[in-house]
């Protein structure tokens, strides 16, 4: 594909001078473009342990020490990355489509920021005398948006994807036996 004179998502902002109507591009912040994201999906896509060893019910037992359970903590974060975080983006989808509010909440954001944008490639955005850039504008969405957002209660929701994923994981990585237990066991403190 040699023109991007179509590509809604560029990692590049609009043409000041625009290409008039729709075909102009997108503003996303430098390093955010859907390859990127596509790139970051695959990788963790790829680096995800089987899920029938991950909740294996036999390799989950009580720790034996504070130590030990920071041990299992910290390596099984390192270990289940992967896992973890599509739990997470798992738990935050459950949330958005459990939540009709919340559905037309971003849906009414995503419409202020693209009607902004559809503005903009009109003629230059101004607001007191000043143009608005592209963060700025997705700021001015936000603010938009934002009433709803509190109605549907987007604070609450943040904070149960946040419980939840920290009571699943921690849970998990806490009572889940590290793999290749043997080399752990010299690593353990003995008591003074």
């Amino acid at each position: 594909m040699d023109s991007k004179a179509g590509d809604l998502f560029s990692a590049e902002p609009a043409d000041a001078a625009g290409s008039g109507g729709v075909m102009g591009r997108l503003w996303l912040p430098k390093g955010l473009s859907p390859s990127v994201a596509k790139e970051w999906f695959d990788r963790r896509r790829a680096s995800i342990r089987p899920w029938a060893g991950f909740v294996d019910h036999r390799k989950f037992t009580k720790p034996r020490n504070f130590g030990e359970l920071c041990q299992r903590v910290v390596r099984n974060f390192d270990t289940y990355n992967s896992n973890y975080t599509f739990i997470f983006l798992g738990l935050i989808i459950y949330c958005i489509i459990s939540s009709p509010m919340l559905l037309i909440a971003l849906a009414v954001f995503v419409g202020a920021f693209y009607i902004i944008h559809l503005k903009s490639l009109e003629s230059k955005l101004v607001i007191f005398g000043k143009e608005v850039t592209g963060p700025h504008q997705l700021g001015l969405a936000g603010a938009v948006s934002f009433p709803v957002f509190w109605l549907a209660g987007a604070g609450a929701a943040v904070f149960w994807v946040l419980g939840a994923t920290m009571f699943v994981i921690g849970s998990h990585a806490a009572f889940r036996e590290l793999e290749g237990g043997s080399e752990m066991e010299e690593l353990f403190m003995e008591p003074v």
